[in-house]
């Protein structure tokens, strides 16, 4: 069975620090503690009182003092670690935690979860091809050598850097490292901790490189577990469930938010708000509590970006210069099916097949499965086919050898929309309108990522107001802007007056459209 040594790495809140202790240590895990030494002495003397008695906790035998992106957080973990392999011989993993984190899934949980697989559980990835650092420094962070905080020290920091680069002062990296690089809360077995510290004993010149690298708690075990354990068994990726703004700042978590992380495929979540004291105290008697039967959902990301995402409809990239050249073709028309309910579309895209010659293709921008033709590889993602949406369709129209051609589209397609009827060909749209009821909202939640089998009531009744008014957004937008040649079926119109509407847009017979208008359970979920 697994036994687990925590890493934590804390500065700040005596009494949150104990009561996490006295959590994790609860079930006979161990934890290993580097308080800050910048932090006050009372408060760290408080915490030493405090756990005096708990034999399953240890502190590291020296404190420093930590600052970010510097060695020195490296330097308090090495110092954790070392009290953490002599003290508990009998731990196995070695997991590393701050302050701020709190288990999501029980003990017992954890335990299978680490004992199911024997591997290393760690985000490491290439330095220079796996694109991890999206701004600011990157091979920089290696070839200068930095001996200053760049945020307690801006200027000398700065002023270091620029004049390396002036004068050409640079370093190599170790010539037998891949350097690697990954979030720093990983989950490491016994035998590669022990390997890592040894390795650090053996190899100052790596050790040297390392105290002047900047943030190097990104890289420093990232690099050396890659080159100490084999890749098979590297699973690459953090245990830990994190999110990040789009200002680079770590999303905090409240007390609404159980539920949600418990649906994480994660053991720990970051970060735990200070004031959220209803959430840490039902977290930590979780990990205590023995659960096991926890269904993953994993929807947090995609429900965070959902929800933040609302704001910024509209902030668009302009056109590539080659979209923004190539037409479908003067003489060619598009016509355009848009529908939130993708199943009513298909049926009638379906239907229109069967009672016309009328090429028709389903949600080509927005559904990777739809059937395509092979177009030498524009074809393959939904990336390619949007970035080159007018060159895509041109092939499409060449392929079928037709002038005329139906396309599907979701209401959330605006911008596609927008540059279609920009084009010189002649383009109709179609809008079919659903209604929307909460049984529909909550399987759209769940086909979407935005929740999950786990998420409870309280969390859906206040998603889907904001979905439903999301889907009226969308609705709106299409409507404001004032396409030409548009048409609109109802869920509650008549079968004439949808018919009407069809017989408008695809140009057929009275007779044709009320065949297509009478689809056997057109709209039925």
């Amino acid at each position: 069975m697994a036994r687990i040594a925590f890493i934590l790495l804390c500065h700040k809140d005596p009494d949150a620090i104990v009561q996490q202790a006295q959590q994790l240590t609860a079930v006979g895990d161990y934890l290993a503690i580097h308080f800050d030494a910048s932090s006050s002495a009372e408060d760290f003397n408080r915490i030493q009182t405090a756990l005096a008695d708990n034999p399953n906790v240890v502190f590291a035998k020296r404190r420093v003092k930590c600052g970010w992106g510097e060695w020195s957080l490296v330097q308090a973990t090495l110092h954790a670690v070392e009290a953490a392999v002599e003290t508990f011989p009998r731990a196995s993993h070695f997991y590393m935690v701050s302050g701020d984190c709190m288990a999501i899934k029980s003990a017992e949980y954890a335990h299978q979860f680490l004992d199911a697989k024997d591997c290393d559980y760690i985000e490491s990835n290439d330095y220079f091809d796996s694109n991890w650092i999206k701004t600011g420094f990157k091979e920089e962070r290696l070839i200068y050598r930095h001996l200053f905080n760049e945020r307690t020290q801006k200027w000398l920091f700065y002023k270091s850097f620029e004049l390396q680069r002036q004068f050409r002062i640079t370093r190599a990296v170790p010539d037998d490292l891949q350097m690697m690089i990954g979030s720093q809360w990983w989950c490491l077995r016994r035998r590669t901790v022990e390997m890592i510290l040894e390795f650090a004993a053996a190899r100052r010149d790596v050790m040297r490189f390392f105290r002047t690298t900047w943030i190097p708690d990104e890289t420093f075990f990232q690099t050396l577990t890659r080159h100490l354990v084999p890749g098979t068994e590297i699973e690459n990726r953090t245990l830990t469930f994190l999110m990040f703004t789009d200002y680079g700042m770590p999303v905090t978590f409240y007390n609404d938010h159980y539920d949600l992380l418990l649906g994480q495929d994660a053991l720990f979540a970051r970060k735990i708000s200070g004031e959220a004291q209803d959430l840490k105290m039902r977290l930590g008697a979780l990990y205590a509590g023995g659960r096991t039967d926890f269904t993953i959902s994993d929807e947090g990301r995609n429900l965070f970006a959902f929800l933040t995402g609302r704001g910024r409809i509209g902030r668009r990239f302009a056109p590539r210069f080659w979209e923004d050249g190539t037409s479908l073709g003067r003489d060619r028309e598009l016509l355009i099916v848009v529908c939130k309910k993708w199943h009513v579309a298909k049926r009638l895209v379906a239907a229109i097949h069967q009672h016309t010659d009328l090429p028709a293709l389903d949600y080509l921008f927005n559904e990777d499965e739809t059937p395509l033709p092979e177009m030498g590889g524009i074809e393959a993602s939904l990336e390619k086919r949007g970035r080159h949406r007018r060159a895509f369709m041109r092939l499409l129209f060449d392929h079928y050898e037709t002038d005329k051609m139906l396309i599907c589209l979701d209401t959330a397609s605006i911008d596609l929309m927008h540059d279609f009827f920009a084009d010189k060909s002649k383009t109709r749209l179609l809008e079919i309108e659903c209604n929307f009821d909460d049984d529909y909202l909550k399987g759209h939640a769940k086909r979407t990522g935005l929740a999950g089998e786990e998420t409870n009531d309280a969390t859906m009744a206040r998603l889907l107001p904001t979905i439903h008014h999301d889907m009226m957004h969308q609705r709106e937008a299409i409507r404001d802007a004032a396409f030409p040649d548009t048409e609109r079926m109802r869920e509650t119109a008549s079968a004439e007056e949808n018919a009407a509407a069809l017989a408008r847009f695809l140009g057929v017979n009275g007779d044709t459209a009320q065949l297509l208008a009478q689809t056997p359970h057109l709209f039925v979920d």
